[in-house]
């Protein structure tokens, strides 16, 4: 292939390392529409000038194969000081791959490690890199998973609650008809201060959702994430509309590609999008997707993995809050040194006195769940 052309004082990247790790849940888990015994964590790693650079996924392990296989010979021997053009050349080259799904996954956590490298060469907290508007991100629980009884799902979400994270989610969708006892569970164990969220995971169908909120509102919920399947923009657009005043519909965490949240928004399909880093094109794509939110005057909201959020999300103008997920939080404990814990008021704030996200890869720890 053609060496990529970069100034000869710019360091190179020299090295692309990729891993995958199956990491079993604490309880089985479900929502609306999946049940699960495991997550799987794709860790990428790229050398250049003494550092090295961390990104990852949460995605099957064929990611890892896309990175070896398709994307490691052309990062290599790019400047590293670059990770926007780095980007660009991974976008043009998975073009036959088809770029949704695995592929993207696989884009993003290379493209996280190049942040992260690019941060560390300049001796700079990730914040700081990537432009840095807000000092702390506010963040949510969530986790309440519908495979858990009433008990264990009252004592995880007042558990963050008393943790000073004000605000919280459950699944629902599994069984409608238990669905609105179980909210009202919540909403008894929380008491009146802490938001309640909902997320159905597409598992309702208009008509259902519908209703749902009208019940869900005599609960005090404000959000209602997925109502109906996030392919079904008229459905979204639906329930957008015939909400009760004060919850907001939310939607985007699938989105994979620009295009893909460019439609949501065009279709006036949500009151605030959500996007996840690590699935839609890392940093270098999320940025593009909070100028559409920018354009529109409409929050942007974090889907999931808080350590490889966190950072990028001060950037947001126009952000909401971020997921604190019950299974990646676990994850990211075992899996990293460095790990942003909430603070008082239910925020992370990146640490501005560490280099890049400040992650380092705990390998002993980690090296029993290694499945490639």
């Amino acid at each position: 292939m053609t060496e990529p052309q970069r100034a000869d004082h710019q360091p190179a990247i020299e090295d692309v390392e990729v891993a995958a790790y199956t990491f079993p849940t604490d309880a089985p888990e479900s929502d609306g529409t999946l049940t699960w015994d495991s997550t799987t964590m794709v860790l990428v790693r790229l050398q250049a000038g003494g550092r090295t650079g961390i990104g990852y996924t949460y995605a099957g392990a064929a990611a890892a194969e896309v990175v070896s296989g398709s994307l490691a010979d052309v990062v290599r021997g790019r400047d590293a000081t670059t990770p926007a053009a780095t980007w660009a050349a991974m976008h043009h080259a998975v073009r036959n791959l088809g770029r949704p799904g695995l592929v993207a996954d696989a884009v993003s956590a290379v493209d996280l490690a190049a942040w992260d490298l690019h941060a560390r060469l300049l001796g700079v907290p990730l914040c700081t890199a990537v432009g840095a508007v807000h000092e702390a991100v506010p963040v949510y629980g969530s986790g309440g998973f519908t495979s858990y009884d009433v008990d264990r799902l009252c004592a995880q979400l007042a558990g963050w609650a008393d943790a000073g994270i004000d605000q919280v989610k459950m699944k629902v969708g599994r069984d409608p008809r238990a669905d609105t006892r179980r909210v009202r569970a919540a909403r008894d164990a929380l008491g009146v201060g802490p938001a309640l969220f909902v997320d159905a995971n597409g598992a309702y169908s208009r008509k259902q959702a519908l209703a749902m909120a009208e019940s869900f509102a005599t609960c005090g919920v404000g959000w209602f994430e997925e109502p109906v399947s996030s392919d079904d923009l008229e459905g979204l657009r639906l329930v957008r509309d015939r909400a009760p005043a004060g919850m907001d519909v939310a939607a985007g965490e699938y989105g994979y590609d620009l295009p893909y949240f460019h439609r949501m928004l065009d279709a006036q399909a949500v009151d605030c999008l959500q996007a996840d880093v690590t699935r839609c094109g890392g940093i270098t794509a999320l940025v593009r997707v909070a100028a559409l939110c920018d354009a529109r005057g409409l929050d942007l909201s974090l889907h999931c993995a808080p350590q490889a959020s966190a950072h990028v999300a001060t950037a947001l103008w126009h952000l909401r809050h971020l997921e604190y997920f019950h299974d990646h939080v676990r994850i990211e404990r075992l899996a990293f040194d460095g790990v942003l814990e909430p603070q008082p008021g239910g925020v992370l704030i990146p640490d501005r006195d560490r280099p890049g996200h400040g992650l380092t890869v705990r390998d002993a720890d980690i090296e029993e769940h290694r499945v490639r």
